[in-house]
């Protein structure tokens, strides 16, 4: 049997494979909810629009590129669809739609769970300072991390060069180390 490759479920499903369809739907649509979420901050708007997206993609699949990965070109799409949801809606406040519109993510203590006690209040001051770090940092850090993304494909997800990926997550470690420092520094 063939592994199911990014490039064999994207050909199948352009070609209607309501299999290849499901493998989609099911391998993308929690991590997609979840970044849908945390831009729109709306459970409803973002399971609606979700499932929008998915039927617009089954619905135009003939007119799709041809794909090797999947993941940047879903998560870049729904961000797109998304936005253009909010904006018709008119419950996002900015008016400027242009290719470059930041998202503010908010970490929550639940995404850093774990099953002991001292690690949840490491998790809470964690998110606490994941929500310090500017809106692109932000958003880098949650592709990388939480969403499984490589630079390559967050570069394709935000718009920017790969370089420019690697420089903004550097950037937002070394913020975190710095600020971790200093709280150390000052409960000793």
């Amino acid at each position: 049997m063939e592994k199911l490759t990014d490039k064999f479920i994207w050909k199948s499903l352009k070609e209607g494979d309501l299999k290849a369809f499901s493998v989609l739907f099911e391998s993308y649509y929690p991590q997609l909810h979840d970044y849908g979420l945390k831009i729109s901050k709306n459970e409803a708007l973002t399971e609606d629009t979700l499932q929008d997206f998915f039927l617009y993609i089954y619905d135009h699949r003939e007119n799709l590129s041809d794909l090797e990965t999947i993941a940047p070109y879903l998560f870049t799409s729904y961000k797109r669809f998304l936005l253009k949801v909010m904006k018709k809606n008119a419950k996002l406040k900015h008016t400027d739609f242009s290719d470059e519109v930041l998202i503010d993510l908010k970490f929550t203590p639940e995404e850093l769970l774990t099953n002991q006690e001292t690690e949840s209040f490491k998790n809470k001051n964690l998110a606490n300072l994941l929500n310090k770090l500017p809106k692109r940092q932000k958003e880098a850090v949650y592709l990388k991390y939480y969403s499984g993304l490589k630079a390559k494909e967050i570069s394709e997800v935000m718009g920017i060069n790969y370089q420019s990926v690697v420089n903004t997550l550097h950037k937002a470690i070394n913020s975190l180390k710095e600020e971790i420092s200093i709280i150390k520094l000052f409960k000793l």
